[in-house]
């Protein structure tokens, strides 16, 4: 990434690792899915995603333990637990659509069905994308690495010059990213766009 990238080696600051951590395998992503899809109890779980009880237990305390789900004992029945979705777990729906929808164009190469559309009028969501903070959608070439202490809203460069240093794109150090494009990039984030984007 040019002049500057993530440090690799160092994962402790590194969101990424510890979200593979909690999420980095199948069973995870399954679980999440019916959850999703309102399934909350353990046999639920079992008959729908057909896995084996040890392995879900297992799976059940990891995402509990890392606040994902939030197990809760049902009042009308205490030997029944209920399985819910914590707000943190709800956070991974992003996430769990852009995954699919990458499935669906590199692994299966046909849209799943149903299909995930938004309530209010009734089309099919946009795929996930990332965003400027100004709602732009941004590719690879749009996109650069800054300290989080070098950045400063749009106009404000410490007083004096409105725009960032010239910096290299992502996936081609060779390639300069545009000084107007570099600043508004590097506030880009992640989130899926309903119907009108």
């Amino acid at each position: 990434m040019g002049m500057l990238r993530e440090p690799l080696a160092e994962i402790a600051e590194c969101g990424l690792p510890s979200a593979l951590e909690v999420m980095g395998e199948r069973w995870s992503f399954m679980i999440l899915r019916a959850a999703l899809n309102g399934v909350h109890h353990f046999e639920e779980f079992q008959t729908e995603l057909g896995i084996a009880r040890n392995i879900l237990s297992n799976r059940l305390q990891r995402l509990v333990a890392h606040e994902i789900l939030e197990r809760t004992v049902m009042e009308c029945d205490r030997r029944k637990v209920m399985y819910r979705l914590t707000e943190k777990g709800v956070d991974l729906l992003p996430t769990f659509v852009a995954l699919r929808q990458w499935g669906e164009k590199w692994a299966s190469g046909v849209p799943s069905t149903p299909v995930l559309v938004d309530v209010r009028d009734l089309q099919p969501i946009l795929p996930v994308s990332i965003q400027a903070h100004d709602g732009r959608s941004l590719g690879k070439h749009d996109l650069c690495w800054m300290h989080a202490h070098e950045i400063h809203p749009i106009g404000t460069r410490d007083g004096s010059t409105p725009n960032p240093p010239r910096l290299a794109a992502i996936a081609d150090a060779a390639e300069p990213v545009d000084a107007a494009n570099g600043a508004q990039g590097t506030s880009a984030r992640v989130r899926a766009i309903a119907g009108r984007g």
